[in-house]
């Protein structure tokens, strides 16, 4: 199958729908574990948990080619760095190549369809990834992510992701890892209504810095883990309020939840959030921002990506 190349499709698309939260669905899920060090990326070598992930994926996909859209999916190693990988006792497995694989004969099953469906390589950082304390330094982030990095590139993703990012210094490392590569990548952060990421540094900073720092720049610049009313709060703030920021800013994927960070991490629920009111509210980032990838995070499922999937339609 010639599948159409990640630039091409980013550049004659107006809209490519994000997959909904899989990780803290598995969590929910009776009888699955999750792993300490790799979450879920080794659900894959298990066939009752495989089987989890891949009708999980399918639902999304299921949804993506009912409406005729474009979708991307993201593989399940989110901490499938090497010291995680070695920890959880697979170090003589290629973790991250395996979970490329595992998406792409799900892509592949979809027939035509499966030539709209792009796979990003997920990452994120070493530490806790609401607290910017624990983040890495320009230098330190660049060589802890590099080998990561190299996997995913090597096992075959359409691009790079870096997501769920709360400080500069490591998102910076992170996209030198990246742009080694030569794989086309994109970094996503974590905002705060005020137009900060959660270390302070404004979104306006951030993507100036990394655009004048790294070679290759970044394709564009994500929001996730974040509500819809915190993006558009802070894609509006003055400090924000720049032609680089409404260019760079390609995409969101979206809470359920209007909590901050630290409610997020001390809630002892899942926090949800009516599927249409969800899909209204992510879809109009399409129509006043120009956003073109738009899914889900914390607290979606299917429900919410079948909203936001109806109404993405109507607008294209």
């Amino acid at each position: 199958m010639q599948r159409i190349a990640f630039s091409e499709l980013l550049g004659r698309t107006s809209c490519i729908l994000g997959e909904g939260a899989v990780i803290e669905r598995l969590r929910r899920s009776n009888g699955l574990e999750l792993d300490p060090f790799l979450v879920n990326s080794a659900f894959i070598y298990d066939s009752t948990k495989r089987e989890a992930l891949e009708s999980i994926c399918r639902q999304y996909l299921d949804i993506g080619r009912n409406v005729n859209l474009p979708l991307l999916l993201s593989t399940p190693t989110w901490r499938a760095s090497r010291e995680r990988i070695a920890a959880a006792g697979h170090a003589e497995t290629d973790v991250n190549g395996d979970n490329v694989r595992f998406l792409d004969a799900l892509r592949q099953s979809y027939g035509e369809y499966g030539r709209k469906v792009v796979i990003c390589g997920l990452m994120s950082c070493r530490g806790d990834a609401y607290n910017p304390e624990e983040a890495l330094s320009v230098a330190e982030s660049a060589d802890f992510h590099g080998w990561q990095a190299e996997k995913l590139a090597a096992g075959g993703v359409d691009f790079l992701l870096a997501s769920t990012l709360p400080a500069l210094s490591e998102a910076t490392g992170l996209a030198m890892a990246l742009a080694a590569t030569g794989s086309p990548y994109m970094i996503s952060f974590v905002v705060r209504p005020q137009g900060t990421l959660l270390d302070g540094s404004s979104l306006q900073e951030a993507i100036s810095r990394i655009d004048t720092a790294v070679t290759p720049r970044p394709v564009g610049y994500l929001i996730n883990c974040t509500h819809a009313s915190f993006a558009r709060e802070a894609l509006q703030h003055p400090v924000n309020s720049s032609a680089l920021v409404r260019r760079r800013i390609i995409g969101m994927l979206a809470n359920t939840a209007a909590l901050s960070p630290e409610e997020l991490n001390d809630s002892d629920h899942l926090v949800e959030e009516d599927p249409e009111t969800f899909g209204q509210a992510v879809a109009a980032l399409h129509g006043e921002f120009g956003l073109k990838i738009l899914g889900g995070c914390c607290g979606t499922d299917d429900r919410h990506i079948r909203a936001l999937a109806s109404q993405l339609a109507k607008q294209i």
